[in-house]
């Protein structure tokens, strides 16, 4: 297992370094003078070579790198051209605000998706499988911006149970928070849940098709034995990696759903960094969400290891 870990910590440091590269390299790439957007007001040719030569974009891109991959290994992402702080304080304030919304959605995805991908398993060609596949449909064909709009319009318009917009901390007021996080965590979480539901109806199926479940009900076991310590645990594997490779709809999808209700989370850091032309924000946000990408890909390989002992072992040979 040390192994194995090992292994995949080594890859995932490797990815983030290919990572930083090609998001620094971006960055540099996009059109427009960078000293412009730092500039302000003031345009004067003095005022842009100053700034030109105090954030060192006269060097070559090389040496500007690696000013910033040192800078960045201590914890300093530079300074906001909009705001004047520094870029992590900013992503410090954010990350609150996305995690919970990310882990809310997370939660309804997995307690939804495998609940009813597991009912419409066992009640294959009944109306509760034809249900259940229905709504997948929706979700996946749904937009989210548009799914937001009439969630408002119902729920915080029409009947005022949740609020539209705005954003309170938990610790500050826990129920008013939740009024404010439920319906992003809807939205974000129901084209996730109608993945994870679809995968674990088709895994379930072939796992209550295979040879060992029939021994296992041969044997007597229960139907809740069967289903859920046999048949379901096997299922989860496929679900897991599904829930690792979705993490880049859950982080798209946060983009827009915090513009929805106005969260003032990462997708409105990026938006803001975009728009305002900040570099050094966007610089900092893209690389941030590309390094939580992969720890969380890695967690889920770990995971993955766990529920079946098979990829640890061929990773250790």
């Amino acid at each position: 297992m040390s192994r194995y870990l090992l292994t995949r910590l080594r890859q995932s440091l490797i990815t983030l370094f290919l990572v930083s590269v090609v998001v620094f390299a971006g960055i540099r790439a996009l059109p427009g003078d960078p000293a412009l957007a730092l500039a302000g007001e003031e345009r004067s040719p003095q005022a842009l070579a100053a700034i030109r030569e105090a954030y060192g974009l006269n060097d070559n891109i090389v040496v500007q790198y690696g000013r910033f991959a040192g800078h960045a290994l201590t914890g300093d992402l530079g300074t906001s051209a909009r705001t004047g702080l520094p870029v992590l304080d900013s992503i410090r304030n954010a990350l609150p605000v996305t995690l919970e919304l990310a882990a809310l959605s997370l939660l309804l995805a997995v307690v939804l998706g495998i609940g009813a991908g597991v009912l419409a398993a066992v009640r294959r060609g009944k109306a509760t499988e034809w249900l259940a596949n229905a709504i997948a449909l929706l979700g996946l064909s749904v937009p989210t911006f548009w799914l937001g709009i009439v969630l408002v319009l119902a729920f915080a318009i029409a009947v005022p149970v949740f609020a539209a917009s705005g954003y309170v901390p938990f610790g500050t007021d826990p129920v008013d928070n939740l009024r404010r996080m439920v319906l992003p965590a809807v939205v974000l979480g129901s084209g996730l849940a109608a993945v994870v539901m679809r995968q674990t109806r088709g895994a379930m199926l072939d796992n209550l098709s295979a040879d060992y479940v029939r021994t296992a009900r041969a044997k007597g076991l229960s139907r809740r034995q069967v289903v859920g310590g046999h048949a379901l645990r096997n299922s989860l594997v496929t679900v897991v990696t599904v829930l690792g490779l979705q993490l880049g709809h859950l982080i798209s999808g946060a983009v827009v759903t915090e513009q929805i209700f106005v969260l003032p989370g990462f997708g409105k850091l990026t938006i803001d960094a975009v728009f305002t032309r900040d570099y050094t924000m966007l610089q900092g946000v893209v690389l941030c969400t590309s390094a939580a990408y992969i720890l969380v890909n890695l967690a889920v390989d770990v995971l993955y290891s766990v529920i079946d002992p098979r990829i640890r072992l061929g990773g250790a040979r």
